[in-house]
């Protein structure tokens, strides 16, 4: 072939998509992955692609800040969950929870708190549904520079759909903030 000719046709191999695979891929966070990865930046809930990572309060959760959450559901019955994080506010403890909704520019898009069996009476204030055993629930805690790193498990597996975000609480001290409000959230389904 002529070297103009290759040339040309080039664009054109670029548009052709490679050759699939007879195995679809797993997506980040599909139940099909034992094993699911999200990382992203924290951004305004107001930016225009609608981030992965949501800040609704930046004096906790500076835009730029970033996470990494990785989910382990590769052990049968079984769940943990790590979450680490760079440039929060420094010193600081967050509850952070997992929970039934997608994260939006209402922090209350994100729904309650997913858990495994779920209370009859919402808001679930009742400790026999509100706990650590039925909730997931990480308290994480940033060092002087705002970094921090938090695991927990919890011996079930969310059901598929129904846990689509983890939201980090502002918790104590948080200045404006009451303890409970959502300081941010992360998408962790699509």
């Amino acid at each position: 072939m002529s070297a103009p000719l290759a040339a040309a046709l080039l664009p054109l191999a670029l548009l052709v998509p490679a050759a699939a695979s007879s195995a679809p891929a797993a997506s980040p966070g599909s139940a099909a992955s034992p094993v699911s990865v999200v990382e992203a930046a924290f951004d305004p809930a107001t930016a225009f692609v609608p981030p992965t990572a949501v800040s609704y309060a930046d004096d906790l959760v500076p835009y730029g800040a970033r996470t990494r959450i990785v989910t382990d559901r590769s052990t049968a019955g079984r769940t943990v969950l790590t979450m680490t994080v760079t440039g929060l506010a420094p010193d600081h403890e967050f509850p952070v929870h997992l929970h039934t909704g997608s994260c939006g520019a209402d922090p209350a898009s994100s729904g309650p708190h997913y858990q495994d069996a779920v209370d009859p009476v919402q808001p679930s204030t009742d400790p026999a549904y509100a706990n650590g055993r039925n909730e997931l629930r990480l308290a994480l805690r940033t060092d002087e520079h705002g970094e921090g790193t938090a695991t927990t498990s919890v011996p079930w597996q969310p059901r598929p759909g129904e846990a689509r975000s983890l939201v980090m609480h502002a918790g104590t001290p948080a200045g404006p903030h009451a303890a409970g409000d959502r300081a941010a959230c992360v998408k962790l389904e699509k």
